[in-house]
């Protein structure tokens, strides 16, 4: 599961796709529909918000904006908390700058015409807000 902390702006089709159908899960695992995936440390940060249902929806609001700014059809009613507020997740800049160089290293891979969209220092999803700090604990390097 890649729950992406960086702007979906900067995320190739292939991030953008996986990411939304990961938060999907990630939203039903919250919401103890499925006994799958409940231990998996990304959920970490989105629990320890105030509504992590809301948080999720948030998360995935902005997925969906991304897509449907580039002509994709995500189907917005599959979330939960639609027009929540952004929760402000702290995010590492370490992190940031960890996950920039996971996405290039698999763009370079499978879609090298996207590298020259990608900006030299990471920003954050509106979902999170940026703190001083290494990788997240929770991430698996």
């Amino acid at each position: 599961m890649r729950l992406w902390s960086l702007n979906a702006a900067i995320l190739d089709r292939a991030a953008l796709v996986a990411c939304w159908r990961e938060a999907l899960l990630a939203q039903k695992v919250l919401a103890g529909g499925t006994r799958g995936y409940t231990r998996h440390p990304q959920l970490e940060r989105f629990r320890s918000a105030a509504d992590p249902l809301a948080a999720v929806g948030h998360f995935l609001g902005c997925l969906q904006s991304e897509a449907t700014a580039r002509g994709y059809r995500f189907d917005a009613s599959r979330i939960a908390v639609v027009d929540a507020a952004s929760p402000a997740i702290p995010v590492t800049d370490g992190q940031l700058a960890y996950e920039l160089e996971h996405l290039r290293r698999k763009i370079t891979a499978r879609d090298a015409d996207w590298l020259s969209r990608l900006p030299r220092v990471a920003t954050a999803a509106e979902t999170f807000t940026v703190i001083p700090g290494a990788i997240e604990a929770w991430e698996r390097p």
